[in-house]
């Protein structure tokens, strides 16, 4: 979802508005570091994880060892080696540049963090460093006797993974250092991708009609966890050091002596690097910075300030998540003016009318920007904008262009007001069809299911590697399959067969260019696959909004197959039980909504819905499906594995006619996929050593969490999410705090991974 449908559907409650901060931002951290597929933007990101921040100031009690902001974010994939790193992968604390207002100086937190260095150090001028902030992926290089033993991601900053292989493709990665190298030299830096490289590579997969990548840092990502390392040397990445891990060397006292070894060492490592010995020279050279990195040929999003002494560094030492002495200063996006020539309106996978500003071209941050998103038509209303206005527009995080606002001195007088529903006659432009507005809800949507334009842009992601992973189909492979009248639906695909494929025109009349038989029979081998994928691929696919992939792996959880989840007892009992839970909470007499009102009437209403709430979830509950937290001071709370929104926008798509068209679609194709992570398949049929028992699991393992699971479900024990009475052990890894604490106020055994694995093998070693 967007933000502005984010914030539609938040309550004054700030508790309820910091949990579900928090969960939006996990989710988008699994997107982000894990899966390189983000929904929002970093700044739209940065605005969150800041939010979260002030809540958290003004009420610490929220704050526990879960908390993103006390995480490191985690990018552990299935599919490769876990290793642990000998000095924990810490992330780095933010501080922002601001539009200078009420006095306040643009620099004002960056000032802030110097001067608690001063403080912490009892130094009025520390000497510090400054260098760009490298729009990368961060990864460790072990060189042990002055050879590569691995390479591996940040992972959770404990354990990460091991791409030795993919990085050992990369030319500006040494394998092998020169005589007199360390014994042990731990290289921390960046893996990114040149931005000259990364429009090719998005040039040669529009040609090949594969999904382009959204920024060079997705890119980066999503290359560097292939496990084909063959097709990750084709790729353009490039590696830049800024630090170090475990080390056995001469001392190193400062930056200039770690320039000096990487220098000697033939490691290429990141700069400029300037140095600053006072407040206004730091603040100097973060000015500075901000005009070299536009020339440096990659993406940056800030610069990074250290702490230049090592031993000083060793003294203030690090949170669990980030270093006391290094923050990265975020600068401002680079903002330009120019005109609103009119307004476009795209139709994306969902239905949803997003209307574009088409702009007087104008250079900005690299590139020339001659259209920019506008969202919505609440946005366009907000901030008053109108055809003919002067705009002021940025590109968030260097790369997606948007509009700041309108230059309201500037408007001319014939400039034209814009109302969506009236430029488009109250239809959609692509199909015709009546658009319509849910309610509570700002976007306009298509009501045609089979839409062309939205069956263009479903089909690309039903074919992504998020969903899918269906070969050649994507892009102007769509286009031309929808404008041919081929696909109508994404499920149509299946129909096709390899010659209709290997003879579609990709080009014009004029210049005709063939798909080729060899991309068909890729798709059709890649489509045949598909039919056999898990069922969280395939309600990925379906591009329901909220449900991104690791949402749809609660569901799947939760779910057999696709026929279970289509008749689901599950989401309407979590629906029902959400709205049972509103009521009681509403009941409350000591709130001040119900001042004045006959205490026992509500006392009496509250019991009565009470039991139909246990009723309703005792048969779920008993199964670990659900759980309800104590009653607080803000009421009973259910403990929703799938989330609120999730749950309620899952429910309504399966009811609606696009969804039953797709249930029906798939009977009638024999398609039925299968869970492969149920917890049911997981917690009963298997007889072993766990038989019986119930695992909750907490904190860093390992291994990933999901492969954990499945040694419980193989020795016969089943895992849950939530802690209930009926627990019978927390597993408990590296991190992991509010898990624990309700383990030991309920007198759960809290074991470790060690003792878990014992267990598996016998029964009686707990």
């Amino acid at each position: 979802m967007d933000l502005f449908e984010y914030a539609d559907q938040q309550t004054p409650d700030e508790r309820e508005r910091y949990e579900e901060l928090c969960r939006v931002v996990r989710h988008n951290n699994e997107l982000y570091y894990a899966k390189a597929t983000p929904e929002i933007t970093d700044a739209e990101y940065d605005r969150l994880y800041r939010e979260i921040e002030e809540i958290e100031t003004r009420h610490p009690e929220y704050r526990t060892a879960e908390s993103p902001t006390q995480r490191v974010g985690n990018d552990l994939a299935e599919g490769f080696a876990k290793i642990k790193h000998p000095v924990p992968m810490l992330s780095i604390d933010d501080v922002f540049e601001h539009m200078p207002a009420n006095g306040q100086e643009s620099d004002e937190e960056l000032v802030d963090f110097y001067e608690r260095l001063c403080q912490a150090l009892d130094d009025p001028s520390p000497h510090v460093v400054v260098e760009p902030k490298i729009d990368g992926c961060a990864v460790t290089l072990m060189y042990r006797n002055g050879k590569l033993a691995y390479a591996a991601t940040r992972g959770d900053g404990s354990v990460g993974d091991d791409i030795t292989a993919n990085v050992r493709t990369i030319r500006s990665v040494p394998q092998q250092l020169p005589a007199g190298a360390p014994k042990t030299l731990e290289v921390r830096g960046e893996i990114y991708m040149p931005l000259a490289e990364f429009g090719a590579l998005n040039a040669q997969r529009d040609a090949e009609g594969l999904p382009a990548f959204a920024n060079p840092r997705n890119a980066t990502a999503g290359t560097i966890k292939l496990l084909d390392s063959a097709e990750v040397a084709r790729r353009p990445l490039r590696f830049l050091a800024h630090g170090m891990g475990a080390y056995d060397g001469e001392t190193l006292r400062n930056m200039d002596d770690y320039e000096r070894l990487l220098t000697s060492m033939q490691i290429p490592y990141n700069k400029p690097v300037l140095h600053a010995h006072n407040l206004e020279e730091l603040r100097a050279a973060a000015k500075k910075m901000d005009t070299l990195r536009r020339g440096l040929g990659f993406g940056t999003d800030g610069a990074v300030v250290k702490l230049n002494d090592f031993a000083r560094r060793d003294a203030l030492g690090a949170t669990a998540r980030a270093p006391r002495w290094a923050a990265a200063f975020k600068y401002l996006p680079e903002q330009k003016e120019t005109t609103l020539l009119g307004i476009t309106v795209q139709v994306g996978r969902t239905g949803v009318l997003t209307p574009v500003a088409q702009l007087s071209p104008v250079f900005i941050s690299g590139s020339t920007v001659s259209r920019a998103t506008l969202h919505n038509q609440d946005e366009i209303a907000r901030k008053d904008i109108r055809i003919g206005d002067t705009v002021l527009i940025e590109k968030a995080g260097e790369i997606i262009p948007s509009v700041v606002k309108v230059i309201e001195a500037k408007r001319p007088s014939d400039a034209i007001p814009y109302q969506l529903t009236d430029a488009v006659g109250g239809v959609c432009p692509s199909c015709g069809a009546p658009i319509a507005q849910e309610e509570g809800q700002v976007a306009w949507r298509c009501t045609n299911f089979a839409c062309p334009a939205q069956a263009v842009t479903r089909t690309t992601y039903f074919c992504s590697r998020t969903a899918l992973d269906i070969e050649n189909l994507g892009g102007v492979v769509a286009e031309a399959l929808v404008n041919t009248g081929m696909i109508h639906t994404p499920l149509d695909l299946f129909v096709l067969t390899q010659t209709e494929l290997g003879a579609l025109n990709l080009g014009t009349a004029d210049e005709p260019r063939r798909f080729g038989e060899k991309n068909a029979a890729k798709a059709i081998d890649s489509l045949e696959k598909a039919r056999s994928l898990p069922l969280e691929r395939w309600i990925t696919a379906f591009g329901i909004p909220s449900i991104g992939s690791v949402t749809a792996r609660e569901v799947a959880k939760y779910h057999r197959d696709m026929q279970e989840l289509a008749n689901s007892s599950y989401l309407c009992t979590l629906v029902e039980l959400e709205d049972a839970i509103a009521r009681y909470n509403k009941l409350n007499p000591g709130s001040p909504a119900n001042k004045g009102k006959d205490k026992t009437v509500l006392e009496e209403k509250r019991a009565e819905l009470l039991r139909n709430i246990r009723q309703i979830s005792e048969p779920y509950a008993a199964r670990g499906y659900l759980a309800t937290e104590p009653e607080g001071k803000n009421g009973l709370h259910l403990v929703n594995p799938i989330g609120t929104v999730s749950c309620r926008k899952l429910k309504a798509y399966l009811d609606s006619a696009a969804g039953q068209h797709v249930l029906t679609t798939l009977q009638r194709l024999g398609i039925n996929p299968v869970s492969d992570c149920y917890a049911e398949n997981r917690m009963t049929g298997v007889q072993g050593p766990l038989t019986g028992l119930c695992f909750v699991l907490t904190g860093s393992l390992s291994v990933p969490r999901d492969e954990m699971e499945r040694r419980i479900a193989a020795a016969g024990g089943k895992s849950v999410a939530s802690i209930t009475k009926k627990t019978n052990y927390l597993v408990a890894g590296n991190g992991g705090g509010s898990k624990r604490e309700k383990a030991a106020a309920l007198g759960i055994p809290i074991i470790d991974e060690a003792t878990l694995l014992r267990m598996i093998q016998s029964p009686n070693t707990p």
